[in-house]
């Protein structure tokens, strides 16, 4: 089974960032395919179930100070170069082929980071194969979805369908442009996590540079 992991880099944990990892772990089946790392204790305490390791062995193996090398799975997996790394400074693009070539996908900081800060460079030290999902900045949900799509359903990144800085409209004189991309559902939407249109319109008087 496929496995993805988030090794979370802030300090804290956003509203926002809370929503895109519950989005995560119901896309990809749960838990049990979806781990986050280098998160602090307290932090971790504050998770909603959901989101919370199975037991303690799963719990001690991949949160608190942990970085992701530290869960025995990925150290195994990266000395077969089993481990990708998603990197937008890859020179090779995600292939359906590369599902068979894998089977952890890693994701670094907070991809959704605008203007991209290059959060991934702290992974690379790992030395795990990289490969990059395209030149426009994705949220974490949506690299980790579009991954699911092209490892799993074998679908080209070409072939999804995007859309890019999507205009969000409250109302008549009420709107907010996303800076990523994302992908589109059957009727041209951008998918995105439960509860985040309107999280983001509680927030729009502030601004999306003031939200991030």
């Amino acid at each position: 089974m496929v496995k993805y992991v988030v090794e979370h880099m802030e300090e804290g944990i956003f509203p926002w960032v809370l929503l895109e990892y519950l989005a995560v772990s119901r896309d990809v089946g749960g838990r049990e395919n979806f781990f986050l790392t280098s998160m602090k204790q307290s932090l971790y305490d504050s998770l909603p179930q959901e989101l919370v390791a199975n037991d303690e062995h799963e719990a001690a193996a991949t949160m608190t100070t942990n970085e992701v090398i530290a869960i025995p799975e990925v150290a195994e997996a990266a000395k077969l170069g089993r481990v990708c790394l998603l990197d937008p400074g890859a020179a090779e693009e995600l292939e359906p082929a590369d599902g068979d070539q894998f089977d952890w996908y890693v994701f670094g900081g907070i991809l959704g980071d605008h203007p991209p800060r290059d959060r991934t460079a702290e992974l690379r030290r790992y030395g795990f194969t990289g490969r990059r999902l395209g030149p426009v900045q994705m949220t974490t949900d949506t690299a980790i979805r579009v991954t699911k799509m092209v490892v799993e359903n074998k679908t080209a990144l070409d072939d999804i369908a995007y859309i890019d800085f999507p205009e969000l409209r409250f109302s008549r004189r009420e709107s907010t442009e996303m800076p990523f991309r994302y992908v589109a559902d059957d009727k041209g939407e951008p998918i995105l996590p439960n509860g985040m249109r309107e999280l983001i319109r509680a927030d729009s008087s502030r601004g999306f540079g003031d939200f991030l």
